[in-house]
């Protein structure tokens, strides 16, 4: 069974009137409950991240900043990103979800897992959040692979429809962790031109798919299963954690790619395919952008599942 990761905690990170607001995963899970997937998935117990969890991919300054502006009631850490009270709390809660999740996945409890968590976090760099972002939740759980489950390879992949700069930075040196990501360019933050392949170590091992706004969506796939297949092939991951976003689709207020729901189908089956084929069907998935409720949770849906099927067939 599937791991499925979510919790009313995760409504506590209050962002006001914010296109990163609660209301995304309220509308997602009145859509899985009604589909009636959350029953067919597994629910596991889990805590928070720790501050040495965090620490894996943050500075110490950059954690304790958060925390502080957290607990003196919040406000805007940065223009993009809104922080309440329990945000910090909440953000090492979904940092503990993609741990986790990693762990059980590596351990053989599951094939894969979903983590519906938030805030987000693939524009958070090691040094500073934005972006709607507190913590790199995809970076910390690879970090954590290498780190304490002894992992060699990693292949972080991001298909939001901005580019996963936070996570690109935290890697940008490494041989480890392969970074893929599929995104709107010239869009925000900016980020990821085709030549920005990594330095180093990491020579290589970054791999930007920039796509103009007005591509088609046929295009958009084909492009993202080429490059797909060719950087799987170089990276031979032992794992693939999937950066979730999907504000890709047309009727994204923020993002807006050209995608219907439907494509999550087609993209989700060349990520299950990939992971298939180098790491033994493991997938960690985490939520990432998506600000239209109704059409997140249309994707989430046919996300989910895809991967309640393909952990259903393994298991039979």
């Amino acid at each position: 069974m599937t791991l499925l990761y979510s919790d009313h905690e995760f409504l506590e990170h209050d962002t006001g009137h914010h296109p990163e607001s609660a209301q995304r995963l309220v509308a997602v899970t009145a859509q899985l409950e009604q589909a009636g997937l959350i029953e067919r998935c597994q629910r596991p117990d889990w805590g928070h991240a720790t501050s040495a969890d965090i620490q894996l991919v943050h500075t110490a300054a950059m954690r304790t900043s958060v925390e502080g502006f957290s607990l003196k009631g919040g406000g805007r850490i940065e223009v993009d990103t809104a922080v309440s009270h329990d945000s910090y709390h909440v953000a090492t809660r979904a940092v503990g979800a993609a741990i986790d999740a990693t762990r059980r996945v590596l351990a053989g409890e599951a094939q894969n897992a979903l983590c519906l968590v938030r805030p987000p976090g693939h524009h958070a760099t090691p040094t500073m959040p934005m972006g709607f972002c507190l913590f790199n939740n995809a970076a910390i759980a690879a970090q954590y692979a290498l780190t304490k489950l002894d992992l060699d390879r990693v292949l972080i992949v991001d298909w939001d429809v901005h580019h996963g700069n936070g996570t690109q930075d935290a890697f940008w040196e490494s041989e480890r962790v392969g970074f893929f990501s599929a995104h709107r360019y010239p869009f925000y933050p900016g980020t990821g031109d085709s030549m920005e392949i990594g330095q180093s170590a990491g020579l290589g091992y970054t791999r930007n798919l920039p796509l103009k706004f007005g591509i088609s969506r046929r295009d958009f796939i084909t492009k993202f299963a080429q490059a797909m297949e060719e950087f799987t092939a170089k990276v031979k991951p032992q794992l693939i954690i999937l950066s979730a976003g999907f504000d890709a689709h047309a009727a994204d207020p923020v993002g807006n790619l050209g995608l219907e729901s439907e494509d999550y189908e087609e993209l989700s089956q060349i990520v299950l395919g990939a992971a298939d084929a180098y790491s033994d069907g493991k997938l960690v998935s985490l939520l990432e952008g998506g600000y239209n409720p109704e059409k997140l949770a249309e994707s989430v849906e046919i996300h989910l599942r895809n991967l309640l099927a393909r952990d259903e067939n393994s298991a039979s």
